[in-house]
C-alpha cells in the first residue's frame, strides 16, 4: 500500500518535534490529521510548557498555528477523565507512598498511544497509523517476525526508556519518524519550512512546580535520621523526598547528605554520605518484555535505571514476582518507583518498575 493510501493521525503538542514529525509525514505523502490531547481538567494554575496544566491555550494555539501551517485539520481529544483514572491517580498514590512514579511512563501506553486514539476514533476521525515525535525507531525484523522499538539515533535525545511498555500491537501501528534525526536537524528543518515553533524551548516537566500541590499531600511531621542511627532533623512529609536528593534537606552536618530510603513504618527520611548511595542490585515487578514472547530466565543486557542515565552492563534473573537485576558496577540512587530499562545493543528488550534495591 502506498503512502498517499494511508491516513496518519500525529499527536501534536505545540512543540517543534509533533510539528516536524507532522511535516514530514506530509511531504512523504500521507495523508496526516493533527490531533492534541487534553489531559488536564481541574483548577491548579501551572507554567506553559508542561504536560499536566491548566495554561495550554499558548499551546493549542501553536498547534493549531502548525496544522495550518502545514494544511491538515487539527482537533482537541479530550483524555482527562482517563488520564486522572489511570494515571495521575496512581501517580498520586505512589508518590505520597513515597515512591518517585514516572507520569510518562504510567500515560504512554495507557493514554498516549491507546485512550488517546481510541477516542480520536469515537470522535469520527479515521486513520490506519498514529504517529508522535519521540525520538525512538521501530523496525520490522522478518526472521523473528516482530516490531523491534530501537533507541533513536542521538542517544542523548532518545526516548525508549519512557516507552518499554508498549507491545506488539501497537508497534505495528505506531510512526516514528523522528528516530532517525538529531535535535538540531529538526530545529533546522522546522525553520527552513517556516514553522513558527522552531526555537521553541523543550518540554521536560510533568508539572512545573511544587507536586505536593496536585497531589493533595497533608503534612506528616517526622526524623531525619542518619544512617547510623541520630536523629539529625525533622521532615514536613517523605513525599518531599527523593533517593539521592542532597539539596533542600537543612541539616548542618561535617559532610554531604544525601536520602539513602525511606522507613515508611516509622515515617523517618534516612541519609547519608555518598557512599550509601550506591547499589549493584535492584528488585523490579511490573515487568513487560517488549522482546520476547515469554520472560527469560536468564539474559545479559544492559540497563537504564533513570531516562537521562547511560546504559550499564547487568544480568537479569527471573524472580517470582518479577527480575533481579545485577549490575557489573554499583549505581547510584536507585530509586523505587522508577523505571528500570533493558537493551540489547539499542534494541529495546523490556523493563519494570524498582521495587528496591540492595
Amino acid at each position: 500500500m502506498e503512502n498517499k493510501d494511508l491516513t496518519v493521525l500525529v499527536g501534536v503538542s505545540g512543540g517543534v518535534d509533533s510539528a516536524v514529525c507532522a511535516l514530514k509525514l506530509k511531504q512523504a505523502g500521507y495523508n496526516v490529521i493533527g490531533a492534541m490531547m487534553k489531559v488536564y481538567d481541574g483548577e491548579i494554575k501551572t507554567i506553559a510548557n508542561s504536560c499536566y496544566g491548566a495554561d495550554k491555550n499558548k499551546e493549542i494555539a501553536d498547534a493549531k498555528a502548525v496544522c495550518n501551517k502545514i494544511g491538515i485539520e487539527f482537533h482537541l481529544i479530550d483524555c482527562a477523565k482517563e488520564f486522572d483514572r489511570l494515571v495521575f491517580e496512581k501517580f498520586k498514590s505512589e508518590y505520597k507512598s513515597g515512591r518517585t512514579p514516572n507520569p510518562c511512563i504510567l500515560c504512554n501506553p495507557l493514554i498516549k498511544f491507546d485512550m488517546f486514539p481510541k477516542l480520536a476514533r469515537e470522535s469520527g476521525l479515521k486513520f490506519d497509523k498514529f504517529a508522535t515525535g519521540h525520538y525512538a525507531r521501530i523496525e520490522y525484523n522478518t526472521k523473528l517476525n516482530k516490531y523491534l522499538l530501537k533507541q533513536g539515533v542521538n542517544q542523548k535525545k532518545d526516548q525508549t526508556y519512557f516507552l518499554y511498555k508498549l507491545g506488539q500491537e501497537k508497534l505495528k501501528n505506531i510512526l516514528f519518524p523522528l528516530g532517525g534525526f538529531e535535535k538540531e536537524d529538526v530545529r533546522a528543518f522546522a525553520e527552513k519550512n517556516g514553522l513558527i515553533v522552531y526555537n521553541k524551548t523543550d518540554s521536560q516537566d510533568f508539572y512545573k512546580g511544587n507536586y505536593a500541590e496536585i497531589i493533595n499531600a497533608k503534612e506528616n511531621a517526622g526524623n531525619i535520621r542518619h544512617i547510623s542511627g541520630k536523629i539529625l532533623g525533622r521532615h514536613k512529609g517523605i513525599f518531599n523526598y527523593t533517593i539521592g536528593q542532597r539539596k533542600g534537606l537543612k541539616i548542618a552536618y561535617d559532610n554531604p547528605l544525601y536520602v539513602i530510603r525511606f522507613d515508611l513504618d516509622n515515617n523517618e527520611v534516612i541519609v547519608g554520605e555518598k557512599e550509601h548511595t550506591f547499589s549493584k542490585t535492584l528488585f523490579a515487578k511490573d515487568v513487560c518484555w517488549t522482546f520476547y514472547d515469554e520472560a527469560p530466565e536468564f539474559i545479559i543486557a544492559s540497563a537504564k535505571i533513570r531516562s537521562a542515565g547511560q546504559k550499564t552492563d547487568c544480568k537479569i534473573y527471573a524472580e517470582s514476582d518479577g527480575v533481579r537485576v545485577e549490575f557489573l558496577e554499583p549505581q547510584n540512587a536507585i530509586t523505587p518507583g522508577q523505571a528500570v530499562v533493558f537493551y540489547d545493543g539499542d534494541t529495546v528488550l523490556g523493563g519494570g518498575t524498582i521495587e528496591y534495591s540492595i
